[in-house]
């Protein structure tokens, strides 16, 4: 029950609307034993004498109207304080993983994540608002009826009540069955969103491989799972109140024994039985009601299992308490016998003993092989991940000493693969900057040769751009990433084949647009370009995540055994080949 603490603790700020819901629920109650009590008098006056008919039906009315209002009331307050409790637990889940580092995306698939964040979030409310109102609504009525019979014979209320600790053995064992269920169900959930994002988000490749039938049936058998198990949680959940119902008849069966002996030795008039009988019939509605609210909290805590252990998931890239930003880059950025190894394979290092130093303003290129650890190393930088050994040194300060904020404000960033956002062109552009004015906006996009483009679009620079920029072209794209970091103005750049996109025209323009770029500015630049590599200050050739060797191309192309030289003999003779056949075209 320690996941249901927690979750109520979230209603703590609304526990003003929870204290006049509660107030409305004990009007709720009233108005049920004002009705049950009325029986009495329905009996005993208005049918058998024909007295006070009026006053009784009257007060009957103001019954009816006091048990609608209660309910109205409370049910309305509650279900705000569930949406409301929803939409803070959800706010937080999704900027705490949003805070979570690099590793923890790769260790987990988008929609399993975002079933998180909606579909077991989307339980918790139930029990907030839905729930936790039958709770206490339920259990006031309960006692009210339970009251009511007492006060007219209690040891008839006895007899009735024997059967109720009958109740409990079936309620736990259902709730240990569902609880096991729900979670069982919620992975289901999961896996079906995962599969659907993974199909939707790669479209074009499941049309273009003739996956369609393929990918439909993948999401039909989780589907299928799915229900399945959402069957076997409404099989556990249904089969209490039938036997709650058979408890009670043999309940009301001593009542009716008892009772008449009762009436036959005049002890207890015929309106009092029937108010008796009354309140015990209407007593059992809001029992079965409680049976099916353990059910509903058990899969709540489930769900709320999943949800905690989330947010009880913190980043390994965290600030050191009391850290200082970072000032503006002055002089060096330092990579001191840097190691690297994913958390899940600690022993596996995709880095080891890198060591290299450059100064504020240089270009800075790393080389290698498909799978040296370029990548893996540019993405230090910012911290994405935090070394496992060594240290990155900015002005000779380790960048985990320093607030991550301020380290990443000093950092621009354009990958290989261009992310962008269902926005408009302007918002894109000013992604690092929302509160740039326009004109710095078209300032960038010019210098990054998109200026053109954009205003031929439909609403130029507010014309929205899709999912990932989907109704741009790719060097569009690879254009409007440029554009971004060149607002941010950042002293440091990371360039993971930036240019990789573009085709032969525009990549000339955007070249000269990130000469500019990186003008003044301490640039890693990942990229096989020749043009690109030859014009760096420095160059680091990685073999196996290793540095093999340090410096320009004129000291690194004469090495006959060398990394870079072999790549570069490798890169001119497809360069000399692609040119030949351009040629015989």
């Amino acid at each position: 029950m320690n996941e249901l603490r927690r979750l109520l603790e979230y209603a703590r700020p609304y526990r003003g609307r929870m204290a006049v819901a509660l107030l409305a629920m004990v009007v709720y109650a009233a108005g049920n034993g004002a009705l049950a009590y009325t029986v009495k008098f329905v009996f005993d006056h208005v049918l058998i004498a024909a007295q006070h008919v009026g006053p009784v039906a009257l007060f009957i009315l103001l019954a009816y109207g006091t048990k609608g209002i209660g309910a109205y009331v409370s049910g309305f307050l509650m279900a705000d304080v569930g949406q409301r409790v929803v939409r803070d637990l959800r706010n937080r889940l999704y900027r705490h993983t949003l805070d979570q580092s690099a590793a923890f995306f790769s260790r987990r698939t988008t929609g399993a994540l975002v079933s998180r964040i909606t579909n077991d979030v989307n339980q918790l409310q139930n029990v907030v608002s839905e729930t936790v109102a039958d709770l206490a609504r339920e259990s006031l009525a309960v006692v009210v009826f339970a009251g009511l019979m007492f006060w007219f014979d209690w040891r008839l209320a006895l007899v009735t009540l024997t059967a109720a600790p009958l109740v409990v053995y079936p309620l736990v064992r259902l709730g240990q069955r569902v609880r096991r269920i729900s979670h069982r169900g919620q992975e289901e959930m999961a896996h079906v969103t995962h599969i659907a994002t993974e199909g939707l988000a790669g479209h074009r490749i499941v049309k273009a491989f003739g996956a369609e039938q393929r990918e439909a049936r993948r999401f039909g058998d989780a589907t299928q799972r799915l229900y399945r198990t959402n069957i076997k949680i409404m099989s556990a959940v249904s089969a209490l109140p039938p036997t709650m119902e058979m408890i009670g008849a043999v309940a009301l069966i001593g009542a009716l024994w008892w009772g008449s002996d009762r009436i036959a030795s005049k002890d207890l008039s015929p309106g009092d039985f029937a108010s008796f009988l009354t309140a015990a019939f209407m007593m059992y509605g809001p029992i079965k009601k409680l049976s099916r609210v353990n059910a509903s909290i058990q899969q709540a805590i489930s769900a709320a299992t999943r949800v905690f252990e989330m947010l009880d998931t913190h980043s390994e890239v965290r600030d050191k308490a009391g850290a200082p930003a970072l000032a503006p880059l002055r002089s060096t950025v330092e990579f001191r016998d840097v190691g690297f190894a994913y958390l899940d394979d600690p022993s596996r290092f995709i880095l080891r003993h890198v060591n290299f130093r450059v100064r504020a303003g240089q270009v800075a290129a790393i080389v290698g092989l498909s799978g040296a650890g370029k990548t893996t190393l540019v993405n230090l930088i910012p911290r994405f991940y935090d070394v496992a050994e060594g240290a990155i040194l900015v002005d000779g300060i380790d960048i985990r000493d320093v607030a991550l904020a301020s380290l990443r404000a000093q950092t621009a960033l354009v990958t290989q693969e261009t992310v962008l956002f269902d926005d408009t062109v302007a918002a894109n552009i000013a992604y690092g900057v929302p509160n740039a004015p326009r004109d710095a906006v078209i300032a960038a996009a010019e210098t990054a040769h998109a200026d053109e483009f954009i205003r031929q679009l439909p609403g130029g620079y507010e014309a929205h751009i899709g999912e990932r920029g989907q109704r741009l072209s790719g060097g569009q794209r690879q254009r409007l990433a440029i554009a971004r970091a060149l607002l941010k103005n950042c002293p440091l750049l990371v360039l993971d084949e930036a240019t990789s996109a573009l085709d032969a025209e525009s990549e000339a323009l955007v070249q000269d647009a990130l000469a500019r770029l990186m003008m003044n500015r301490t640039t890693f630049v990942i990229a096989h370009r020749l043009s690109t590599v030859r014009r760096a200050d420095l160059i680091i050739a990685l073999r196996k995540g290793e540095v093999a060797e340090v410096g320009t191309h004129e000291q690194l192309v004469d090495r006959p055994d060398g990394v870079y030289a072999k790549l570069y003999a490798l890169q001119s003779f497809d360069d000399d080949r692609a040119a030949e056949g351009s040629v015989t075209a």
